[in-house]
């Protein structure tokens, strides 16, 4: 599974760092290795420097593995080694266990891509309002496009040894929700794999791991890979950032999401089956169709307008250092994986860390950098004209599609971007900066980075208009920007720098009026409700993120259950609510003398700032926030 581990707060700060991190790795960037024991020498340097216990990796070419080992320590309490054989969990890149298994059948004519899911499984609760009319189909189970909402915290958090995959789907129903059309637009959802291998169990009868051990482990080669826990003193343990505190095992209910856990000796094959398009030692597992249909999306919008770029059945693009990768990551609680491959070039390579943070994305590049090292970059197209019709799309977009929708009301104001047209060029400008785009052919563009080579295939397509509005698909992942109103987004930006600035003005006056408060010629009781309650708003938003940055190493255990940091969640929101209220009441309605004109404006100003904020937040369901529930 991916981005779990700092399910909400640590989303904003990785934003942040991401930017600070990325600066600095061009600097301290090494050169590539000119051979295995130079990049193993760089691998351990990373491990020591990032204070990760160990790493599992193996790079692969279509006639074969050229290094699968495992570097580092598997347990550090033990001192047990990591070695070729040590099983990491994969997370998300067990999803394409699910498509392989769905397209199986779909060739054995047992199923259709486009089949409705109500067909297939009329037992399974979830909720689309289109569904008359566009209902949600097999293929957006796999290509992340049934609009639902990504598992809620308490799925997350749920840990039960052995819970079959109804059983599992039953508990999380109510993530199962379509907040858009299914097959219009593209939002990571674990519980679409899930819901795919339950049509699996019931069109074969069999177990969905057994199914997927008996057609695909076992022909690939992936002998100890399993769903379940392993026997002890065959896996790593996963740990914290500090590389010493473990976590303990965690039994994925959505097993077939994010629940493998496979050696580099296992993985290695793997990557190989794909290299070599579904054959296996002259076996044909898989056609070759399939898995070209498993790198090229379809359903998305941007996909019927062209794009080719994007998530296609539990596979997707990267374009990482000017070269086109397909794959899938993967991440689970402690732990981080990436598999990439690059058919045209023969060449892919897997690796899995016990532990997550800027270890992944140091590996990663010094990993690229060895196999890409005589390689041949792809032609870059050349520019093309601008759209006829691109001043059209200028404008001010927000994000839609988001995936935890617990996070829409952040990244309704964070992800604002403005995108213009100018010199034959577009650009996006939001929080994280300028980004550019050059224009392909038709509606489409590829990225110009600012500081490495150029993309070689275009990942942002101007969308037609629709009964919806404008969009733009900004990357080949996720959903699309939705053009607003220009009024609609300064109102935005206006009514959220007012609230920033009253919140400095409150928390800036608080000192005067408290110190004050010690002489007795300075005391003004009349004015004590106007000053406390919007301090007291104020604090308890702070409080708020403060239970969220104190949580941030184990989010999912403490909000996904009912505990005194899920309570504390709940109690600040209702705290602000009540507090704001207050305020305004104080502003509107407390009388008395000695009470200054200037106290009363300045009440009633931040009262409105603190208002516009609740409302905002009861909106989108922050107040009386239960995330257990």
């Amino acid at each position: 599974m991916r981005m779990t581990r700092r399910f909400l707060s640590v989303l904003i700060v990785v934003c942040v760092a991401a930017g600070c991190f990325a600066a600095e790795k061009k600097k301290e960037e090494p050169k590539p290795a000119q051979s295995i024991p130079e990049l193993q020498q760089q691998l351990e340097k990373i491990l020591k420097d990032t204070h990760t216990p160990g790493v599992s990796v193996a790079i692969v070419h279509k006639d074969g593995p050229e290094w699968v080992a495992g570097l580092g320590l598997a347990d550090v309490a033990s001192n047990r080694p990591a070695t070729a054989d040590t099983l990491f969990r994969i997370g998300s890149t067990s999803k394409a266990f699910a498509s392989l298994s769905i397209l199986k059948l779909a060739r054995e004519g047992k199923l259709s891509l486009n089949d409705p899911i109500r067909k297939l499984v009329p037992d399974l609760a979830f909720e689309n309002q289109w569904e008359a009319t566009d209902p949600v189909r097999v293929v957006h189970l796999l290509e992340h496009t049934t609009g639902w909402d990504d598992m809620h915290l308490k799925e997350y958090a749920r840990d039960a040894p052995g819970i079959d995959l109804a059983q599992a789907l039953e508990f999380g129903k109510a993530s199962r929700v379509s907040r858009y059309v299914p097959g219009t637009r593209m939002s990571y959802c674990n519980t679409g794999p899930t819901v795919a291998a339950y049509i699996v169990e019931k069109v074969t009868g069999q177990r969905f791991e057994d199914y997927v051990q008996q057609n695909f482990f076992n022909p690939i080669g992936m002998k100890t890979a399993t769903y379940f826990k392993p026997p002890a003193g065959t896996a790593t343990t996963l740990y914290h950032g500090d590389g010493k505190t473990p976590y303990p095992y965690w039994n994925i209910i959505y097993r077939p999401a994010g629940s493998i856990n496979a050696s580099a000796r296992d993985m290695a094959p793997y990557v190989q089956f794909y290299l070599n398009r579904g054959t296996v030692n002259g076996v044909v597992v898989t056609p070759a169709e399939d898995i070209g249909r498993m790198e090229a999306p379809q359903t998305t919008w941007a996909a019927r307008e062209g794009l080719k770029a994007g998530y296609g059945l539990s596979n997707y693009w990267a374009i990482m250092d000017g070269y086109v990768y397909h794959g899938h990551n993967g991440g689970v609680e402690g732990g981080l994986t990436e598999m990439a491959y690059m058919p045209d070039y023969g060449v892919g390579y897997f690796f899995s860390i016990n532990t997550a943070g800027e270890a992944f994305g140091k590996i990663s590049k010094v990993i690229r950098n060895y196999i890409t090292l005589k390689l041949q970059k792809p032609a870059v197209p050349a520019a093309g004209p601008l759209p006829a019709d691109a001043a059209d799309y200028a404008g001010w977009y927000e994000p839609t599609a988001v995936r935890p929708e617990l996070m829409h009301f952040l990244v309704r104001l964070l992800g604002l971007q403005r995108v213009q047209f100018l010199d034959g060029r577009m650009t996006i400008t939001g929080l994280n900066g300028k980004s550019t785009f050059l224009p392909v052919s038709g509606e489409q563009f590829r990225y110009l980075p600012k500081d490495g080579p150029p993309e070689p295939v275009a990942t942002v397509a101007l969308l037609k208009p629709n009964s919806e509005g404008r969009f733009i698909q900004a990357g080949g992942l996720g959903g699309p920007l939705q053009r607003l109103p220009t009024a609609l987004a300064w109102a935005e930006i206006v009514l959220t720098g007012f609230f920033v600035l009253a919140v400095v003005a409150i928390v800036v006056y608080a000192p005067v009026w408290i110190i004050g408060g010690f002489f007795r010629r300075r005391r003004r009781p009349a004015e004590r409700a106007m000053r406390i309650y919007p301090l007291l708003a104020v604090l308890s938003l702070l409080a708020f993120v403060v239970t969220f940055m104190l949580s941030s190493n184990d989010v999912i255990m403490r909000f996904g259950n009912l505990t005194v940091w899920s309570a504390m969640l709940f109690a600040t929101t209702i705290l602000f609510a009540a507090t704001t209220i207050m305020a305004a009441w104080s502003a509107a309605f407390v009388r008395g003398d000695g009470i200054r004109r200037w106290v009363r404006w300045f009440s009633a100003v931040v009262s409105v700032a603190l208002l516009v904020a609740l409302s905002y937040l009861a909106y989108w369901g922050i107040i009386g926030l239960r995330t257990w529930a």
